[in-house]
């Protein structure tokens, strides 16, 4: 179990005198890192810690993942141009050929490519502001326990009070329907919405959007069904809605397949694909949608960003598709989840009855919420971290423990983190 030094603790408390009151991960964390390979990261003092936060989602194939940083630094060492806006390089053509070869033909997905800024709300945002020129409707409807970003548009389609009290004036635009599964239980969202938008009466204009992920993976880990998903799908097709499907955190094979909508057999494709965290592989910074064609009605320049299309994300964006040529990767996610669900069932069930357990290919939910101790979760969280694993809460009132390993995390270590976390919450139970 990792003991936490005196040395480390004072460059901790060191930085705190300088850095913002805003930050957030080191405070739950308090070490420095200096070092960090596949699915560990180590400290200053060289103690060892198993990484089930993964960048939050942004580092799907782990730390310093050779096969990318390899192709990275090669492009660094003959000099590839770094930033150049929009402008047409090798490494952006690499990519879209690639990624078209790779993802979207056999998936006979018909898709183009828009390069926002470089972080997840900034697609969010550019397909909020795509639905409303598209359809020259202004509001959109999003979904409770929704986290979409943390940028005005975005941060108006998340549910979270907390993070939108941080706006500091009113967030409008934006109708709020029960998600098909939370803590108050089912609801059939679809059906709700239909009578919304078609009782004139009922007070809500027809939406330029619907914006939903199909995880919600800081509203608790809850998992859409395959037949909620088309259900919304049909919902659009019938009344030419944009839908928007945020997959930035649990896209790029999170849900155990490359779009995490593929669960659902009977799908309409979506109108637009929000893609950031895993999408450059590296953990650097990059961030698209995925249009359908006949939807690409921006203006040149309409919508800009300085650093749109990083070119050195771009190369290992390009590398990272390597892993999806055959359905051997996707294979090798749906093994691990089993073994999770299978762990967590027969440990963690087998502690406290009524925990809840919900997940789907390597993003999981442990629930305490029914335990009726607020901060449960919190102390657990810090448990696991004095033995060495990184893991964090989520959910309302943070009573959710996500486990978000890399997707390439080794068996070995996979089953010491379920064993530290089987300690932590039997000590604390």
């Amino acid at each position: 179990m990792p003991d936490i030094g005196a040395s480390t603790l004072d460059r901790t408390a060191r930085a705190s005198t300088i850095e913002s009151e805003v930050r957030f991960y080191s405070r739950h964390f308090p070490t420095v890192f200096k070092r960090a390979t596949g699915s560990l990261l180590y400290d200053m003092d060289d103690r060892r810690y198993i990484d089930f936060l993964a960048g939050a989602g942004s580092l799907n194939y782990g730390h310093n993942n050779p096969h990318l940083r390899a192709a990275l630094i090669a492009y660094l060492n003959r000099d590839g141009p770094i930033s150049v806006l929009d402008m047409e390089t090798e490494a952006k053509q690499a990519f879209l050929e690639t990624f078209s070869a790779i993802v979207l033909r056999p998936k006979s997905l018909s898709y183009k490519v828009q390069f926002c800024g470089p972080t997840g709300t900034n697609a969010v945002e550019a397909a909020l502001k795509l639905a409303r020129k598209i359809t020259g409707r202004t509001g959109s409807i999003a979904f409770t326990g929704g986290y979409h970003g943390m940028s005005m548009g975005s941060l108006a389609a998340t549910g979270n009070k907390g993070s939108r009290r941080g706006a500091g004036v009113p967030l409008s635009g934006v109708t709020f329907v029960p998600f098909e599964y939370g803590p108050m239980g089912t609801f059939d969202s679809a059906a709700f919405i239909d009578h919304l938008i078609s009782d004139p009466c009922s007070g809500v204009d027809m939406p330029a959007s619907i914006l939903l992920e199909t995880v919600q993976a800081d509203g608790g880990i809850n998992v859409a069904s395959a037949a909620w998903l088309e259900s919304i799908s049909d919902l659009c097709q019938r009344h030419k809605i944009i839908l928007i499907h945020d997959d930035i955190q649990v896209g790029c094979g999170r849900a155990g397949t490359f779009f995490s909508y593929e669960r659902a057999k009977g799908i309409t494709p979506p109108d637009i694909i929000a893609l950031s965290k895993s999408i450059s592989g590296f953990g650097l910074p990059l961030s698209l949608l995925l249009i359908r064609p006949e939807h690409d009605v921006w203006a040149p320049g309409e919508h800009t960003g300085t650093f749109r299309a990083n070119q050195a994300a771009l190369i290992t964006a390009t590398a990272a598709l390597d892993y999806w040529r055959d359905d051997s990767f996707s294979r090798e996610i749906m093994r691990k989840q089993s073994k999770i669900s299978a762990v967590l069932e027969s440990t963690v069930r087998q502690l406290e009855p009524r925990i809840l357990i919900r997940g789907i290919g390597l993003i999981w939910g442990i629930d305490f919420a029914p335990l009726k101790q607020p901060d449960f979760a919190r102390r657990i969280g810090e448990n696991c971290f004095r033995r060495g694993l990184i893991i964090e809460c989520c959910g309302r009132n943070s009573s959710v423990l996500k486990l978000l390993p890399p997707l390439l995390v080794e068996d070995e270590l996979l089953d010491e983190a379920l064993a530290i976390l089987h300690l932590a919450i039997r000590e604390t139970c």
